[in-house]
């Protein structure tokens, strides 16, 4: 079993160091930060990390190509290999469409971009000297590493769609998907096969980090009610596909989302959210997350990852899914 903590890059940067050193000491294996648009960088967080660790993984979850060209991803993953002593993971997607149209790019062609964005970072990590002529990607043989990179990253995809899904079965080292509820981990392995059943066999097997959002606190009603403003502040912007998995409508959220919204009033919004919209992720103690996620590793899950928003303490949240990690690694 693998296990993994995963953080918004909204907190302040010094607040990362203590929180990847309690996940190495609680025994999480890997340490992701996003990068979110207009929002603290997570590769200076990461390095800072690195340093102040020695054991955990860290990846960036994640970068996309529309922002930071795949010549540059290569060039970080190699240079954060030998920061980290080949710790770093490659985390990509194709980002999300409402924040790229902030900065005036546009989401084109996001499954041939993130193919081709995964086959050119690994050939340039490998030394190669290729010219490019892709869907998305186009580069003549002087684009290579002037420098012999320590290892060809692992690279995880950021995956939600399908065909994104199938892509990473097929091509990528591991994957990201948000589990909205953390029984959709059922609908996502099909998807996931569809791509590895035709996977080049020099690949190793896909890692499948099943992510789930968590909130811990010996105070239950405090971890609730960090996931319901959570809940409150997105829901209306859920799918089809969570919502009947919770058992709701959109309409369910059209008061929630007056009050939050509309009339400013985020405790009124909080109050409204119930037990069915909770389930989209974990509330309560460690208990409960194992009582969750048993099923799913009785299913075949080797790779939980835990996300925000973690609790009203995110320190003491690690703390608790410490006796998580126990528990499923003593079987």
């Amino acid at each position: 079993m693998k296990f993994s903590l995963r953080l918004n890059n909204d907190l302040p940067a010094a607040a990362y160091i203590p929180l990847a050193q309690a996940a190495e000491a609680a025994g999480f294996d890997q340490f992701w930060v996003s990068n979110d648009l207009f929002l603290r960088s997570d590769i200076p967080i990461l390095t800072a990390v690195a340093l102040a660790t020695q054991r955990i993984h860290v990846g960036t979850g994640i970068l996309n190509p529309y922002t930071i060209h795949p010549a540059e991803m290569a060039m970080l993953a190699a240079t954060m290999d030998e920061i980290s002593g080949n710790r770093f993971l490659l985390g990509i997607a194709a980002g999300a469409g409402d924040f790229l149209e902030w900065v005036g790019l546009e989401q084109t062609r996001p499954l041939a971009a993130m193919r081709e964005t995964i086959q050119a970072v690994r050939a340039l990590l490998a030394g190669e000297r290729v010219a490019l002529a892709g869907r998305y990607l186009r580069w003549n043989e002087e684009a290579y590493l002037r420098f012999p990179a320590p290892r060809i990253t692992p690279i995880y995809l950021g995956a939600m769609g399908p065909k994104m899904l199938a892509l990473a079965g097929e091509q990528a080292d591991g994957v990201l998907p948000l589990l909205f509820p953390p029984e959709h981990y059922f609908n996502v392995q099909p998807l996931l096969d569809a791509g590895i059943a035709i996977r080049n066999s020099q690949l190793a097997p896909l890692d499948f980090a099943a992510c789930i959002w968590v909130s811990l606190a010996e105070d239950r009603a405090a971890a609730r009610r960090v996931l319901a403003q959570k809940i409150a502040y997105y829901g209306q912007s859920l799918g089809p596909l969570i919502l009947s998995q919770l058992g709701l409508a959109r309409e369910d959220f059209a008061e929630i989302e007056q009050a939050m919204h509309v009339g400013k009033n985020e405790e009124k919004a909080i109050g409204l959210v119930d037990e069915r919209m909770l389930r989209i992720g974990i509330v309560g103690g460690p208990g409960d997350v194992i009582e969750r996620l048993e099923p799913l590793v009785a299913a075949g899950a080797t790779h939980l990852s835990f996300g925000p928003p973690l609790g009203p303490d995110p320190l003491v949240a690690v703390g608790l899914l410490g006796q998580v990690i126990r528990h499923f690694q003593n079987g």
